[in-house]
């Protein structure tokens, strides 16, 4: 059972106990709905208190009965509430911690709620395509008002608990205390036990001045900011029920609309999303209480754009960052741009300035390697070449004290070779980040063959603290994210061979969802950067075949908006892409030499290309064991690639579509004579779930 019992005077206490969060499980709503008979079975039981063991009241529903019959299993929620309001003796929440999604709906469904100060109280379900569905949305107006209600369940936001206790016309809770908020709840409790009637949230009222207009004016601001989302504007119809409904018909429409948004694609994707997030922590052989090292201290090597970037995660944490750079005018220029990043934030109200002169205090810099001989990890952030590295880690390696992390940002390069540079390859890791690196989610964790399991235990909790997401990816050219977006770019390629322009591709990708279609990204990034990376391949792998579009690109000097030209032309200052009359003439002209007549390429052949292309490399990489499983590709690309959110990643996409769909259109793109044909073979794993009709979820 996940929920005690206990009797204090006359007074019951009923405590949720499912760590972390006390999730509202099959086995803890069994508790609770037990808790109650007995209860109000004992005579000598005048009130009953509800409260959560540990760090939270409850944070809702329990995800590890996500889509298991648990999950709806009697009794459920909407059981278990009914339960609370039918109680004849009085039920006070005792909250503190973490209120939030059903954990928020039980404590409604109290005749009382006792609050202690600093509570983090939400419904956040929109932030799963859902909306509230055991009575938030038909509640928390009555109680709070409409547009303060509306606004919690449309942004699915914490809220401290301290805004819900103040105005009587939006107070949520009867009584806040600092401390001890089981006690003051027993108290409370005491004193209404023979109070009657019993208030009931169902029987109030909730009303607005001008109802109207105000959700005209709700809908067309959670329109605008929604796209691709039905749920928040779902939020809005539902919502409006609790003023225009009888309480139970905005329970039966809210319970209608919660199921419809369920089986949405939309819904699919953001719970997908949500789990696959979690599974990025789980890795077989490295258990949850591997011992850590202790990493109070980070150096960094290269103060540039990337270098900068990484420092300002860790000073974000309040750890001491010293930098190190071969001169002294690339240092100045880093730490220039490190607090122009931070004066930025004050600026826009992000940031105060005390904590910008704090986090400015914890940077120090040097020109001289044994500076960083006390780090616990450093951080290697220079130029992406295979001979730089080696420089860098052997003199790291005699350097740097015994038992400090070596890791290497290299976005493609081999970690073990890196690794083979140093005396103590078990010390190694690639930490791969993305740019801008203070602002990037993603955290590639790149696990050598020699690396430490305490090494990489502790990197991932590291990644933690710095607020970042990390997947951890085997050693291979490019990892996991760039060595799928190699085949995407190689395709984009074929596809301007074919007759498609730039500004096409790019439309119909963002059409699809992306942030940025691929040309405006090589633009963003440099194609001199891709450049470079392409030229290592032709040696290494001198029969996979590339368009030759983009090189002849950087052969006349359009390394993007850095140069004021790429595959588009760029304004002075400016960051818009426009149509480029140049490289217009540079296709025409490559196609010529060809031979090639360009053809009509619709919107729907080039996202399927592009993200089939992922999708085929993506299920490689799985099957070699490069990534631990398909979500984690997901999350490599939701979190540091810009693939729209509502789709759930390219593995998730393509269980939407049907991996035998996937297939077949494989099957009809190696028969274009401009395209690659052997790489339209479908990966193993990918044709054999495909023929047995499973997914890769």
């Amino acid at each position: 059972m996940s929920a005690n019992y206990e009797v204090r005077g006359n007074v019951a206490v009923i405590t949720l106990d499912n760590p972390p969060v006390n999730g509202l499980g099959h086995a803890t709503r069994l508790g609770i709905t037990r808790g109650l008979e007995t209860a109000c079975a004992d005579a000598n039981v005048k009130a009953i208190v509800i409260t959560g063991a540990g760090h939270a009241f409850s944070g809702g529903a329990d995800i590890k009965e996500f889509g298991s019959p648990k999950a709806l299993a009697e009794p459920n929620l909407l059981s278990v509430i009914l339960m609370l309001e039918a109680s004849d003796k009085p039920i006070v929440a005792a909250i503190h911690t973490v209120c939030m999604g059903g954990g928020l709906e039980l404590a409604l469904g109290c005749h009382y709620r006792v609050v202690q100060t600093g509570t983090q109280v939400a419904l956040p379900e929109v932030k799963l395509g859902l909306l509230p569905g055991a009575g938030g949305t038909q509640r928390l107006p009555r109680v709070i008002g409409v547009e303060s209600a509306l606004n919690i369940i449309v942004s699915g936001e914490p809220v401290p608990s301290e805004l819900l206790a103040k105005e009587p016309g939006q107070k949520l809770f009867d009584k806040i205390v600092d401390a001890n908020v089981l006690d003051a709840a027993v108290a409370f409790a005491q004193e209404m036990a023979d109070v009657h009637p019993l208030p009931l949230v169902r029987k109030l009222k909730a009303e607005h001045p001008n109802a109207q207009a105000y959700f005209q004016f709700a809908r067309n601001m959670v329109g605008g900011k929604s796209k691709n989302f039905p749920a928040p504007l779902k939020c809005v119809d539902v919502v409006e029920a609790s003023l225009t409904k009888k309480f139970d018909d905005g329970m039966r429409m809210e319970r209608e609309t919660f199921i419809a948004l369920m089986f949405t694609p939309e819904s699919q994707a953001l719970r997908h999303a949500f789990v696959a997030e979690r599974a990025t922590t789980k890795i077989p052989d490295v258990p949850a209480d591997t011992p850590v090292r202790d990493i109070k201290k980070v150096g960094v090597i290269g103060a540039g754009t990337m270098g900068g970037g990484i420092a300002m995660n860790f000073l974000n944490a309040g750890m001491p960052v010293t930098i190190l750079e071969m001169k002294q005018e690339a240092l100045d220029k880093g730490i220039g741009i490190i607090k122009k990043n931070y004066e930025a934030q004050v600026k826009k109200g992000k940031l105060k300035q005390e904590k910008l002169d704090e986090r400015m205090a914890l940077l120090s810099t040097t020109l001289n390697y044994a500076d960083l001989k006390d780090m616990d990890l450093v951080i290697e952030a220079v130029f992406e070449e295979i001979g730089v590295k080696e420089t860098v880690f052997k003199t790291l390696d005699e350097v740097v004290k015994n038992g400090a992390i070596l890791a290497s940002n290299t976005s493609t390069l081999d970690v073990n070779r890196i690794a083979s540079f140093t005396k103590r390859p078990q010390d190694v890791i690639g930490m791969h980040f993305f740019s801008p690196a203070n602002v990037m989610k993603l955290l590639e964790v790149v696990r050598g063959e020699k690396t430490a399991k305490d090494v990489l235990a502790t990197v991932m909790g590291i990644g933690k603290k710095i607020k970042k997401t990390c997947v951890v990816s085997g050693v291979c050219d490019g990892f996991i994210g760039n060595r799928m977006i190699e085949q995407y770019s190689r395709q984009a390629g074929f596809l301007l061979d074919e007759g498609a322009t730039p500004q096409q591709v790019d439309k119909a990708v963002e059409n699809f969802g992306f942030a940025m279609g691929p040309f405006r990204v090589g633009d963003l990034a440099g194609n001199d950067i891709g450049w470079a990376i392409r030229k290592r391949r032709y040696q290494e792998k001198p029969n996979v075949r590339y368009s030759k579009t983009a090189d002849l690109l950087c052969e006349l000097g359009r390394f993007g908006q850095k140069t004021g030209a790429g595959w588009y032309d760029y304004a002075p200052g400016k960051r818009d892409a426009i149509a480029s009359q140049v490289v217009t003439d540079m296709l025409d002209k490559h196609r010529a030499s060809l031979g090639i007549k360009p053809r009509k390429i619709s919107d729907e052949e080039i996202v399927e290309r592009l993200v089939f292309a992922l999708v085929n490399e993506g299920a490689k990489i799985v099957d070699e064991g490069i990534a631990l499983r398909a979500s984690d590709v997901d999350m490599v690309y939701l979190t540091g690639y810009g693939f729209p959110l509502h789709r759930g990643g390219p593995m998730n996409y393509a269980d939407q579509v049907g991996l035998f769909n996937v297939v077949q259109a494989m099957n009809r793109f190696a028969k274009n004579p401009q395209d690659d044909a052997t790489f339209w073979k479908p990966a193993p794993l990918l044709a054999k779930l495909a023929a047995e009709g499973k997914t890769f979820s």
